[in-house]
């Protein structure tokens, strides 16, 4: 099986790609602080890249080539299609696998057959491939057949540093299908409160406040996704952080709270206050996201997502010891949960960002 879309406007109102060469790139990786170059040189202009899910040390993970089992941004799937449109391919298609993707085919079918959602981008060339796209390991298999090769065997040669680009010789990828694109609008809603001594230094608060909106109806006919949970409930506490810090003496920075509109659609609206902030990223020294609240009653638990990978992370720690908290493991380190939320949009710029949910 095979799903496939585009995020890449063009003027044409289609994609169309005729006997593209495919080419198998491993885990479509190029981190030289670790070494590690999955595409060795070779010109991809104009090919479809197959690439594998996660990274290789999620089925090894004495490899520690990436930290062990704990997902890197580069086994994020975001990640893989912004390099492949840095290597110049015309597209990809990722080999889905259920444990290192951390969820199975119908989630990658559902969320790949209807529209898609995106930011304006000054160049989106820069980070989308004409075509995006999907494949299950049964048809990566039989594909990898057809051209005469062992899936499971350059599976096994992707996870070492000397792997080299392999072309499915006599395979090719014909696809073509219609793109329309319609501009809508959505929008964050913003609030600041000046600092007393440091005005022009910022710490964020940040929620969400989107959800699924309306969908297939339940049992009872109910067909509208609420998010109660994920994400009124950090809404809410955002909210009554808000209230908090304008009845109390200001504090030396500036806090600015911003609840982001389409997350669930892809971080869109961290990701444009990202390429388009209100205050200078270079002087936001700081951020918390709140994605899904404790709703469930006290705990002295707290677990910080994504462990690591913030300079944060012990600032958090320390004041939870300090208040007799507990500081509980990322419970599932190899999903990258950390990846999937509104701070990560300026994380990836430099913020300062913690990610902390109920223990």
């Amino acid at each position: 099986q095979i799903v496939a879309t585009s995020r890449l406007p063009n003027d044409a109102g289609h994609v169309m790609l005729m006997d593209a060469p495919l080419v198998f790139v491993g885990y479509g990786i190029h981190a030289p602080e670790r070494d590690w170059d999955d595409f060795k040189g070779m010109d991809l202009k104009g090919k479809v890249l197959v690439v594998l899910v996660n990274d290789a040390d999620f089925e090894d993970p004495s490899l520690n080539t990436f930290g062990g089992r704990a997902m890197t941004y580069y086994g994020r799937w975001t990640y893989k299609y912004e390099e492949a449109a840095r290597q110049g391919a015309a597209g990809m298609l990722i080999v889905h696998e259920d444990a290192p993707a951390s969820y199975g085919w119908n989630t990658v079918r559902n969320s790949w057959t209807g529209p898609q959602f995106d930011i304006v981008r000054a160049d989106p060339a820069r980070e989308r491939v004409p075509m995006e796209g999907w494949i299950t390991r049964d048809t990566a298999v039989a594909l990898f057949q057809h051209a005469g090769l062992d899936f499971e065997a350059l599976k096994r040669q992707a996870r070492g540093r000397d792997f080299r680009p392999t072309p499915l010789t006599g395979a090719s990828l014909d696809a073509m299908f219609d793109l329309s694109t319609t501009r809508i609008e959505a929008h964050n809603v913003v609030a600041r409160l000046e600092g007393a001594t440091h005005p022009d230094e910022t710490v964020l608060f940040t929620a969400h406040w989107d959800h699924l909106g309306v969908g297939e109806p339940d049992a009872n006919g109910d067909a509208i996704f609420n998010g109660a949970v994920d994400n009124a409930s950090g809404t809410a506490g955002l909210l009554e952080m808000a209230r908090v810090f304008g009845a109390a003496p200001r504090t030396q920075r500036s806090i600015v709270m911003i609840s982001f509109t389409g997350e669930e659609s892809g971080l869109l609206g961290s990701t444009y206050y990202a390429a388009n902030p209100l205050y200078p990223l270079a002087t936001t020294v700081a951020g918390f996201n709140m994605d899904s609240a404790n709703v469930y009653g006290r705990t002295t638990g707290i677990s910080i997502v994504g462990w690591g990978q913030s300079d944060l992370d012990e600032r958090v720690a320390a004041a939870a010891q300090a208040q007799g908290r507990t500081i509980e493991a990322d419970s599932n380190p190899g999903a990258g949960y950390y990846f999937r939320s509104d701070h990560f949009p300026l994380a990836k710029l430099g913020v300062p960002m913690a990610y902390a949910e109920n223990g």
